[in-house]
């Protein structure tokens, strides 16, 4: 018998090489998808790939008694596989408009955790970094859902050079930040940004709070932990709260729970996915000028819904340098990536004097 164990041993010892081997194997696979989503501004995480990775392996087992365990121990290989992209892509350099804490600020460090992240003091110097290759990639807010499209970034996405690779929503959650300690009561003066204010205007008024206006909600954070004032509180962020060392003395006192803003990742690379099975949630944008000829806009539409593509954002923006000349943007769900795609993209090409493809993504 002992004879017998040791030999079972001396296998399980083989089989425990080869899959050491294999391990690294994967890993250095996966170091190299990761220098993909470097060059294309892509994230860590793909949910839904992860999801269907471990439902088709554990097809393979074919004993059921153990293919719970397999699906345990594929699920640690993937934890371990995004922790070595982490760690691969902790050089990255993520550009974004505004301070730390602020919801550019959160969008950056949801798509991209770990990487380092840049502030700079407006849009257009944020997208130039990247466009000049001092960063890998910029994150901006291009539209939110009570103000609309954010015109800077869209003109910078018409003028540009970059592309849209990734999209996240991020939803406007305000809280009450003060001092660690301080007392709700004893609060007089809030400080936030005048859309944060107008956001919480209900709950300001029911504690008798004055409102006073900041630059935004992260610097009114920082103003509140800097002034050490038991009586001064900041409506922000949890993640400014965090930064700046404050306490959230209430979470959620905005009125509104459906203000929310969507950020876009450019890189200097157009990531086409042709690889990715999975259609569902993708979506592209094209921005185009149209000949000034009659009829040419709702050609270019027609030749849209001909391709049964969904069209369900378009809006017009004025070219700066031809008076009374407009762009238009247009967002669209399925996948450019397609026999049906390019032939659209032929089609369009003869009516418009400019035709983009700006990106294409799924919504995260």
């Amino acid at each position: 018998m002992e004879n017998n164990l040791e030999e079972i041993r001396r296998e399980i010892d083989g089989v425990d090489a080869r899959m050491a081997a294999l391990f690294e194997q994967r890993m250095d696979l996966v170091r190299r998808v990761t220098e993909y989503k470097k060059a294309h501004g892509l994230g860590i995480s793909d949910p839904s790939r992860e999801e269907a990775l471990v439902r088709r392996n554990a097809e393979m087992v074919a004993d059921r008694a153990i293919r719970e365990y397999y699906v345990n121990f594929e699920k640690q290989v993937i934890a371990q596989s995004r922790d070595w992209q982490r760690r691969l892509l902790s050089g990255m350099k993520i550009a974004y408009s505004g301070v730390p804490g602020a919801f550019a600020y959160i969008a950056a460090r949801r798509l991209f955790p770990g990487a380092e992240l840049v502030s700079f003091p407006d849009f257009a110097r944020a997208y130039a970094s990247c466009e000049a290759g001092e960063t890998d990639v910029v994150v901006l807010p291009f539209e939110n859902s009570f103000a609309g499209e954010v015109s800077t970034v869209t003109d910078l996405m018409f003028s540009g050079s970059l592309y849209v690779n990734q999209v996240v929503e991020v939803e406007a959650e305000q809280n009450l930040l003060g001092l660690p300690g301080a007392d709700k009561s004893r609060i007089t003066k809030v400080y936030s940004h005048p859309q944060a204010l107008s956001q919480c205007a209900e709950y300001l008024q029911r504690h008798g709070f004055e409102a006073k206006e900041f630059a935004n909600t992260a610097l009114a954070a920082k103003r509140v932990a800097e002034k050490q004032d038991p009586t001064r509180a900041a409506i922000g962020t949890a993640e400014a709260a965090e930064l700046y060392g404050l306490e959230i003395l209430e979470a959620r006192i905005n009125t509104s729970r459906t203000n929310t803003t969507r950020f876009a990742a450019f890189s200097r690379v157009l990531n086409l996915d042709t690889e990715n099975k999975r259609k569902m949630g993708k979506h592209f944008i094209l921005m185009y000028t149209v000949k000034n000829e009659a009829g040419a806009l709702a050609q270019t539409l027609n030749i849209i819904g001909t391709h049964n593509y969904n069209m369900y954002n378009l809006h017009s923006r004025p070219m700066k340098e031809l008076l009374w000349n407009y762009y238009f943007f247009v967002e669209l769900d399925g996948d450019i990536a397609t026999e049906e795609g390019s032939s659209m993209l032929r089609e369009l090409a003869p009516l418009c004097d400019r035709l983009k493809l700006v990106g294409s993504f799924y919504t995260r």
